[in-house]
């Protein structure tokens, strides 16, 4: 079975539905709260509301996306659908004129059993095929990209980071933004941010706190 096929061994409709709710509410208890939080963060005062997901249709599987969809906010909920999700937005508001500060969301994905490992090496490996690319807009400008795959650096079954540079014509500084990615057990956790043209630690500041935050209420 392909890493990025739909989803074959998700549980009936009725099982899921039957335990749909203290799932979620369990998800929900691992996610960053401002307590959990790093100094200077914030919860973002506009909420990313928790779902269920399930797909009415087979999505595209992650490995033949565009490279550019890579980058786009919960793409693997909408690519590799998990059986529970919910989500926070956060950010760090700028504190000079040369700061860009830090916006972004941590979401935690709930899978049937071995199919978070099969998405996680699906992200690994469409990460590396999009190691370089070119994103042409509406207006006919062309972005150059890059992408590159790194270790995390935190405790879990598997981690990594895919850090995206985005180069405009004429541009002095390429955007930049960090997308973490964990796995334990069942569980991906995502932490994403919004590009900025200053390369900064935030983004991992932040996937620490999470990655802490949710062991701790699974006793990991």
């Amino acid at each position: 079975m392909s890493a990025c096929s739909a989803d074959s061994q998700a549980r009936p409709e009725s099982v899921a539905s039957s335990s749909r709710a203290p799932l979620q509410d369990g998800l929900r208890a691992g996610l960053l709260t401002q307590e959990r939080l790093p100094r200077g963060f914030r919860l973002n005062t506009v909420e990313v509301d928790p779902t269920s997901t399930a797909a009415s249709a087979t999505p595209v599987p992650i490995a033949s996306l565009r490279c550019d969809e890579l980058e786009v906010d919960s793409f693997t909920t909408t690519h590799a659908p998990p059986l529970e999700n919910v989500a926070v937005g956060l950010e760090r508001p700028p504190t000079s004129g040369e700061d860009d500060g830090w916006f972004g969301r941590e979401s935690l994905d709930r899978y049937a059993p071995g199919r978070a490992a099969e998405v996680m090496d699906a992200i690994r490996g469409a990460a590396k095929r999009c190691a370089s690319f070119t994103t042409t807009l509406t207006d006919g400008t062309k972005i150059r990209e890059t992408a590159a795959v790194t270790p995390a650096g935190v405790p879990a079954d598997e981690s990594l980071l895919i850090h995206f540079t985005s180069t405009f014509p004429g541009g002095s500084k390429p955007f930049e933004k960090v997308t973490g990615f964990v796995r334990q057990g069942d569980v991906i956790l995502v932490v994403q941010h919004s590009s900025g043209r200053k390369p900064s630690t935030d983004t991992q500041e932040v996937l620490a706190a999470a990655v802490k935050a949710y062991r701790s209420t699974t006793g990991g």
